[in-house]
């Protein structure tokens, strides 16, 4: 029986991307904001997470898929695909649905849709417990380069040469995802869907935080390649308490030394000193062959994020 997750958490993912184009904008360049730095949406990391879970065996319904004609499903064509057999669907009966997948779960859902059988439209709003900021790049330099490549059709018939494109890339980039968890945003939704709906469990957080370690380097393809995760900051808080870190995006500073990362966790340190008293537990990821943490905080357990395995520390 599954063990309802009561704690707040809050952290932060570190994607790293060398020679790759992490979060592409619709002209596949690597998105920026208006002063040049290089971002990701909080959609991209989510995308990795779902991918790893979906590959996992978990079930995962906001997700891109075909049909047999190699077209994407509409709303109702994935909801009546994955629920069969439910001809007048009720809110309550719905909502204990979407509940049965952990992205939705976690990440939380906007679902409206025209059911069979139902004379208005079923419309539900999940509150996700998981909320993911933008990931912006935390390292100083944001060099973009965009290269030609040749295909090898031509585009029209008795063209002397094929067609040519380009690809845009980010030289080398490290993007800070901020996140928390607050369980207390899915009790309503939960309650309302009546018997059997499922809340967010221990086995989700686990499930969760595995997905935030090793997604993005899971994910295999042209454009990501080269994209890694590099370091994941967990902050657990004890059960019951309310307390709130800032966003990590300004507690923690990225530089190199030597060749390897340097992570400086100065003021994350003093951040979590200050709610000392409300602290369950702090984990922090990280590859250890090419990444140093300074300045953690006292109480930290450190790991290897490919592994798992914890590094003792001296």
């Amino acid at each position: 029986m599954s063990t309802n997750f009561n704690k707040r958490v809050f952290g932060c993912a570190i994607i790293r991307a060398v020679n790759a184009n992490y979060n592409a904008d619709f002209s596949h360049q690597p998105r920026t904001l208006p002063n040049g730095v290089c971002y990701a949406t909080d959609k991209a990391l989510k995308y990795l997470v779902k991918n790893y879970l979906l590959d996992n065996g978990e079930r995962v319904f906001y997700y891109k898929r075909l049909n047999k004609d190699f077209q994407p499903f509409r709303l109702e064509d994935a909801y009546n695909e994955m629920f069969k057999g439910k001809e007048k669907p009720s809110k309550a009966s719905v909502a204990n649905d979407l509940l049965s997948c952990l992205d939705i779960r976690c990440f939380g859902a906007t679902f409206a849709m025209k059911s069979k059988g139902v004379d208005s439209n079923i419309a539900i709003s999940i509150h996700g417990p998981v909320q993911i900021n933008h990931g912006v790049n935390i390292w100083k330099e944001n060099n973009i380069y965009s290269e030609q490549i040749m295909s090898p059709f031509a585009d029209k018939e008795g063209a002397d040469a094929s067609t040519l494109g380009r690809q845009s890339k980010l030289q080398e980039g490290h993007y800070l995802h901020h996140f928390s968890v607050n369980p207390k945003n899915i009790d309503e939704i939960v309650a309302l869907a009546g018997e059997g709906a499922q809340h967010l469990s221990q086995s989700d957080i686990d499930k969760l935080k595995e997905a935030l370690r090793c997604g993005a380097t899971y994910f295999d393809s042209a454009a990501k390649a080269g994209v890694d995760n590099e370091a994941l900051v967990w902050v657990t808080l004890k059960e019951g308490d309310k307390s709130v870190l800032p966003t990590f995006n300004n507690l923690i500073k990225l530089d190199k030394k030597d060749g390897k990362i340097v992570l400086d966790m100065t003021e994350l340190k003093a951040a979590t000193e200050r709610i000392s008293n409300s602290i369950e537990s702090i984990d922090i990821l990280y590859l250890a062959e090419s990444v140093e943490v300074n300045n953690a905080p006292s109480v930290a357990k450190h790991y290897d994020i490919t592994s798992g395995q914890e590094i003792k520390k001296s």
